[in-house]
């Protein structure tokens, strides 16, 4: 299981392409209809699933994903809950690498830490992306992630400075986050600049897979990224926009498969 995520990125570098990783909020909008996103977002031809755990107070994320949070909240979505999710993709989806993209408070707060990822790797998750966990504060719970074998992503932003690039490479084990805009999660109008030259300046300092997200939301953007040299790009918010028309009934599974499958063959 530990080495999921690096046989996916060697898989896609064998084919000459970037892996295509695809977000979700865990319980948008309850668990059936998310797992059956899930097995939609496979079906497509996603590489990596981002499970996103809901917060209540989601500070990194734009309007889309903290409304699919507060859909999986009233439905009575909790930590627990994300792991039986997980779980259960692991079950239909045996070699789709799962990530956690959560809050430490949700999964740290009201319990043993250590006993999240003890039960998150049973589960079948290969790793984790804590958005608050700063390296210099965070040897507990990096004990507790390594105890458990669930590997780390780290982010790096446009804002990072140069010499903090290498500190969050080294404490990264499963891949880097490159965060190619400054602010919130979100769909955007174009592809940001510059992100070429930031992607080199990563990978100057890790041999680990590094992929791009925030903002791309169509197929001409997966393009414009792929074509950074990255070995990843991430889809969050206009995927997580399907969901919530699907939620409203403004859409349909299908509607989300045909838009999935569009971004994925734009690689």
């Amino acid at each position: 299981m530990s080495n999921l995520i690096k046989n996916t990125f060697d898989k896609c570098r064998e084919e000459k392409r970037a892996a295509f990783v695809a977000y979700i909020t865990a319980g948008d909008p309850d668990f059936d209809k998310s797992l059956e996103v899930a097995g939609i977002l496979a079906k497509a031809g996603i590489d990596i699933l981002e499970l996103g755990v809901p917060f209540s107070d989601p500070l990194a994320d734009g309007e889309a994903n903290q409304q699919a949070a507060v859909r999986a909240l009233n439905s009575g979505m909790t930590s627990k809950k994300v792991i039986e999710l997980a779980g259960k993709i692991r079950e239909r989806h045996p070699e789709l690498p799962i990530v956690l993209f959560t809050y430490l408070n949700p999964v740290a707060y009201a319990g043993d830490f250590g006993e999240f990822c003890d039960a998150a790797a049973k589960a079948g998750v290969n790793a984790m992306l804590p958005l608050d966990m700063p390296p210099e504060e965070s040897d507990d719970y990096r004990q507790a992630l390594d105890d458990a074998g669930i590997r780390i992503v780290s982010l790096v932003a446009p804002t990072t400075i140069a010499e903090r690039i290498p500190v969050l490479c080294n404490y990264a084990n499963a891949f880097i986050y490159y965060v190619c805009r400054e602010g919130v999660t979100g769909e955007r109008s174009e592809f940001a600049s510059g992100v070429s030259e930031k992607i080199d300046g990563i990978k100057a300092h890790t041999d680990l897979p590094v992929v791009v997200g925030f903002g791309i939301s169509t197929p001409e953007h997966v393009k414009a990224a792929a074509a950074t040299g990255v070995d990843g790009v991430v889809v969050g918010s206009a995927i997580v926009r399907k969901v919530e028309a699907v939620a409203e009934k403004r859409g349909s599974l299908q509607d989300i498969e045909s838009f999935v499958a569009s971004l994925r063959q734009a690689l």
